[in-house]
């Protein structure tokens, strides 16, 4: 699905951990900030590069979806996302709680929150589009949706919240097998079941082959998150905490592999040996993170990602709305970089996302941050 986090400002850090409602993170908003990186580079031009230069064609294909099976560094960006979504949601709904909401309240708060969400996802797409435009696999108008759904599961105890995981999974896994299409259960790229279903409720079906129902596995990936800041809001020290990541990510990375031979591991269908392995992959990068930053104590660096976490909303937005103005803006006054030959691209697009962290910087240096 095309690729984009947008939880609410996660929790920053604190030597001695205090009172899990009111602790922070700053890995937490590093790690949101290096997502949204990603995202806006589109891949540090290194694209266009490769078309000058054979030899960047391996890094560039790291910046973009795999056509079908397999995956790539950019297959990545939106399990993240969602991941991160539900990492944030203890922290957001238990500040909540500390603040006197009650549960009728968080509740209202979460369908408004959902509502907004895909909403904003239609106003961003139809823009981009020049016309009226209504669809649900932008990454906002998912996230609205697992966002709501994880809310829901995660108020029952956790035994309960695993079997729906994997009922899930095993569902979804299920339901492409009871209809395969024309070329198989995982093969079949317009005939699947997802893509029959977009054609049935949509009357069209979606460029690229994305599905509508990517939503059923992407929920169990922010029940990851949900899981992983429950983790990260206990007394457990951070030992325990990384070993534990640690071995929940070998697990995903394990399992999505294993069953990969039956359950191909396919970013556009989201299929379930995807969801396990995209999920290992994502828990290894937030291990990084917290180990170099709540662990070992780099924080200076994060600056640059949390200014960007911090209005994830905001630079999601120009990004869909302003980009190619911005690059036209900046190709007027760099002359396209012409005097740098093949890497002009690289500098463009470098030239393109300091402008998007300096409207960024804007914004936090006046503690303007834009929510859903």
């Amino acid at each position: 699905m095309p690729t984009t986090h947008l939880a609410e400002h996660a929790p920053a850090p604190a030597e001695a951990p205090p009172k899990p409602a009111a602790q922070r993170y700053l890995a937490l908003d590093a790690f949101r900030g290096f997502i949204m990186l990603m995202l806006v580079t589109e891949g540090f031009g290194v694209t266009e590069l490769a078309k000058r230069r054979p030899e960047f064609a391996f890094i560039a294909g790291q910046f973009d979806h795999k056509p079908w099976e397999w995956i790539a560094f950019w297959d990545l960006i939106q399990p993240a996302f969602m991941f991160m979504v539900g990492v944030a949601m203890p922290f957001a709904l238990a500040k909540r709680k500390e603040q006197g909401a009650t549960d009728r309240q968080l509740f209202g708060h979460v369908v408004a929150r959902s509502l907004r969400l895909i909403l904003m996802s239609q106003i961003l797409i139809s823009i981009g589009n020049g016309r009226l435009s209504f669809q649900l696999i932008n990454v906002l108008a998912q996230v609205g949706i697992t966002y709501f759904l994880a809310y829901l599961i995660m108020q029952l105890r956790f035994r309960w919240q695993a079997v729906i995981s994997a009922a899930i999974l095993i569902g979804y896994w299920a339901l492409f097998v009871a209809f395969p299409g024309t070329e198989g259960p995982f093969m079949s790229k317009t005939t699947n079941v997802g893509a029959v279903i977009d054609q049935w409720v949509f009357g069209h079906q979606n460029n690229d082959y994305w599905t509508t129902i990517n939503f059923l596995t992407s929920t169990v990936t922010t029940l990851f998150g949900v899981w992983t800041g429950e983790l990260l809001r206990s007394g457990k020290s951070h030992r325990e905490k990384m070993t534990i990541i640690a071995a929940a990510a070998v697990a995903g990375l394990a399992l999505g592999w294993v069953i990969h031979p039956w359950n191909p591991i396919i970013k556009r269908i989201c299929t379930t040996s995807f969801t396990l392995y995209s999920a290992g992959w994502v828990l290894l990068m937030l291990l990084a993170f917290y180990w170099l930053v709540e662990v070992q104590g780099y924080r200076k660096w994060t600056f640059p990602l949390v200014v960007i976490g911090a209005n994830s909303i905001f630079i999601y937005s120009v990004h869909m709305v302003l980009q190619g103005w911005l690059r036209h803006a900046v190709d007027v006054f760099t002359f396209k970089f012409a005097w740098l030959g093949d890497f002009a691209p690289v500098a463009q697009s470098c030239a393109v996302l300091l402008v998007l962290w300096y409207l960024c910087y804007w914004l936090y240096q006046r503690k303007i941050f834009l929510k859903l």
